[in-house]
């Protein structure tokens, strides 16, 4: 255990070196958030691949799976990587060329200053669930690790000091850089992990086989009425479209070099989470037929803690060396992404609108104090929720963006009719139907839906009925009086 606890040491000294190392090439506030745009096709790949992959793929999807198979990882992977095809898809073609910082900025030209702020807002709330998972993951390996010396809480705090000095010194670069070099560490380590606990199972044979007499690849709920069927697609639906107006996502596909670059990386990485996402839930279900009383005992209690305990106990110093590496570059990568996003939101939507004389260099400076006060907040909300797991945490971050900034999104660059009323119509009428449904009557797997679906309704009508009042009977009722900008 010493040495890998001085693994673990090294390796964050060396991330943080990574860091410092590219901090020399950040010089403007365009260089710390998206790069410069100059990232080349492996690097928005692997930067891709890596922003999703983190805790909740390799602790909250494999130990769902175990728990309730295929139909209950419906949100993740199968969500989260559509969402990054389709992401990348409309960004690459829509956006890219705008040349903007932020989602906000595509917000603030499309529909104005009123929907600018609220839909970042809508963003940063977001955030909040998916960086405290992150902040969660890495408390629990180094408790995992040195449980004697590191509780759960200290090791949330130290992780989140790591990611925040190596992010908040080279920004994006720094965080493509590394996501580049952990995206290596997370193949290799999680493949070996899953070849010995296969041959410790029997093979894989063997553990695909018990997984589907077990009835775990049972994806569609059976004999399911219309509620059903919505509380079914629901958390899929909320993570593939929620996640869309997403800053993080944003900003890895426009720092590529191009628009067909952003494209393609984003259509290879998604499809790669989705298949590597098998790994990890490979190697939980496999862990039930190597030692299956203690392991059915962990289902029940702590299911997060099955790979962690099973790499300690069954796994030789090589192979725990290569797993912790894995997992915590995995959960770094998605942290440093999920800090950078929202801070640079902030800053660039809300921050400099009260500062309209500050230089490039001050405003680098605003980012970077943004960086470190998120962190603060993400924390302080991480260690208050320390009883949600971390698959709960991603899945419920994207109710309000779903709610309150996906309809605009992707509605204003296709129909010219759309205007500020009707966006601010959508965020109003989404964000509230889904409070209602979910905290008014307590329906928490339809929140998302029902507020999508007045989203659109608020969109719809705010656009149309403005227009149709101020528009004589009998004259040119269908003329387009709100072109797009």
């Amino acid at each position: 255990m010493g040495e890998l606890v001085w693994f673990v040491v090294l390796y964050l000294l060396v991330s943080v070196v990574i860091g410092l190392v590219t901090s020399r090439w950040v010089h403007t506030a365009k260089d710390f958030a998206v790069a410069g745009r100059h990232l080349p096709l492996p690097v928005v790949t692997a930067t891709v691949f890596a922003t999703w992959f983190g805790s909740e793929a390799i602790f909250g999807a494999s130990s769902t799976f175990a728990r309730e198979g295929l139909g209950g990882i419906l949100a993740d992977p199968f969500g989260a990587s559509l969402c990054l095809i389709i992401a990348g898809i409309f960004f690459s073609s829509k956006l890219y060329k705008l040349n903007v910082l932020t989602l906000g900025d595509y917000y603030r030209s499309r529909y104005g200053r009123a929907v600018e702020i609220l839909t970042t807002l809508c963003i940063i709330i977001a955030y909040l669930g998916w960086v405290s998972a992150q902040i969660k993951a890495l408390g629990i390996i180094f408790n995992t690790l040195a449980p004697e010396r590191i509780s759960e809480t200290q090791g949330m705090v130290l992780g989140a000091a790591v990611v925040l000095t190596y992010t908040t010194v080279g920004g994006m670069l720094s965080v493509a850089v590394l996501d580049f070099v952990q995206m290596t560490l997370i193949v290799g380590g999680l493949l070996y992990i899953a070849v010995l606990v296969s041959d410790m199972a029997g093979g894989a044979g063997v553990v695909i086989q018990h997984a589907a007499d077990a009835g775990k690849f049972t994806f569609f709920p059976k004999e399911a009425g219309l509620k059903e069927w919505l509380i079914f697609i629901a958390p899929g639906i909320t993570m593939m479209l929620g996640s869309i107006p997403q800053q993080d996502v944003f900003q890895r596909i426009t720092s590529a070099k191009s628009a067909r670059t952003a494209l393609h990386g984003s259509l290879i990485g998604g499809s790669f989470y989705l298949l590597f996402c098998f790994v990890p839930i490979f190697i939980a279900y496999a862990a039930t037929l190597v030692d299956p009383e203690f392991f059915a005992a962990l289902l029940e209690s702590n299911s997060e803690q099955i790979i962690p305990e099973l790499v300690l106990k069954h796994m030789p110093l090589a192979a725990q060396v290569l797993f912790f590496g894995a997992v915590i570059s995995a959960i770094m990568s998605t942290s440093s992404a999920t800090l950078l996003a929202p801070s640079v939101a902030f800053a660039e939507n809300i921050v400099r609108s009260f500062l309209p004389h500050l230089s490039d260099r001050g405003f680098l400076f605003v980012m970077r104090v943004c960086t470190i006060c998120f962190t603060g907040v993400v924390l302080g909300f991480a260690l208050m929720n320390q009883e949600t797991s971390i698959y709960q945490m991603v899945e419920s971050a994207y109710s309000v963006t779903l709610a309150g900034a996906f309809v605009p999104l992707i509605v204003g660059p296709f129909w010219n009719r759309a205007s500020n009323q009707g966006a601010l119509a959508a965020i109003f009428l989404g964000i509230s139907a889904w409070l209602v449904t979910e905290y008014g009557y307590g329906e928490e797997d339809l929140g998302s839906l029902v507020g999508l679906g007045f989203s659109c309704v608020g969109m719809v009508a705010g656009s149309l009925l403005p227009q149709w009042l101020a528009t004589p009977h009998g004259m040119n009722e269908g003329a387009d009086l709100h072109p797009k900008p």
